[in-house]
């Protein structure tokens, strides 16, 4: 047992902190729309400037992702990826070089058919540095919490503008950082957030020691540096999803792939300088 990955992502915060600065956290769906050119964007996204990265497992129901990401989870799934290829891309991408601390984003189900025992000893092995499960309630994730203390890999549990009472419970057990969802409802772009989305946020520091990230629905630059004033770190989902899907056409060609890959890497560097 290591506890190596966890400290990964601590580092990044503390550093961040120290340079009065906020995290930025993409996400993307491993496989889409191929696993060489996933290793490609987390280069890129590296390059642009992203301090933890989200590797979002594909999966055929899902309950929080808006139809950006599941169009991305379909295109990765006909290309037969699953939940161990994606903690294989984890571990290719740090062989290659990078430093990024790596969160696997994952249903329940997945995890619970390749089996506990497996999963937790294969997270440690891939280099993951943390895990959100977005379908575990609070009141049924004491094994997970505990398998995850075991091998040093941060559960990282949502906390919603509804969860009022029930926010000091969800953070009690949490480590790594406590992600806030800015809206109700499932992944995707928009242009407003909960009417209280700050009060909501203050609530949930005035709870916690752990840094605070906020999703759901980020999509500008305007919108990174606007949450970057009251969290430690932003999560930018279903806008850059939407990105790659946009220029997948470029990234099937040889001769235009590297425009395809740069125009993903500008998107995301322009999310840091608004």
């Amino acid at each position: 047992m290591t506890t190596q990955t966890t400290n990964r992502m601590d580092l990044v915060f503390r550093k961040l902190k120290a340079e009065n600065r906020t995290a930025l956290i993409p996400f993307l769906t491993v496989g889409d729309p191929d696993l060489e050119t996933t290793l490609a964007i987390i280069t890129e996204l590296e390059t642009a400037g992203a301090d933890i990265l989200e590797l979002g497992v594909p999966y055929s129901d899902p309950l929080a992702d808006g139809p950006v990401i599941q169009r991305a989870s379909a295109r990765a799934l006909r290309g037969e990826v699953h939940l161990r290829t994606c903690m294989e891309t984890a571990l290719k991408a740090r062989e290659a070089g990078s430093s990024l601390p790596f969160i696997l984003f994952s249903y329940y189900n997945p995890i619970l058919q390749m089996g506990l025992d497996t999963f937790f000893a294969d997270l440690n092995k891939h280099e993951i540095s943390g895990l959100i499960i977005p379908d575990l309630p609070v009141e049924e994730s004491a094994e997970m919490r505990r398998r995850s203390d075991e091998v040093g890999v941060n559960l990282i549990p949502l906390v919603a503008p509804t969860s009022s009472e029930r926010i000091a419970k969800i953070v009690s057990g949490a480590s790594g950082f406590i992600y806030c969802v800015s809206s109700l409802g499932v992944t995707g772009e928009r242009s407003s957030f909960h009417a209280d989305v700050e009060a909501f946020i203050d609530s949930v520091r005035q709870a916690t020691d752990l840094p605070v990230a906020v999703g759901f629905g980020i999509s500008t630059g305007e919108q990174v540096a606007r949450f970057a004033q009251i969290c430690d770190g932003v999560v930018v989902g279903s806008a850059i999803v939407r990105k790659i899907e946009e220029v997948i056409p470029l990234l099937d060609h040889p001769a235009t792939r590297n425009e395809g890959l740069l125009q993903i890497r500008e998107f995301v560097a322009q999310l840091k300088r608004p």
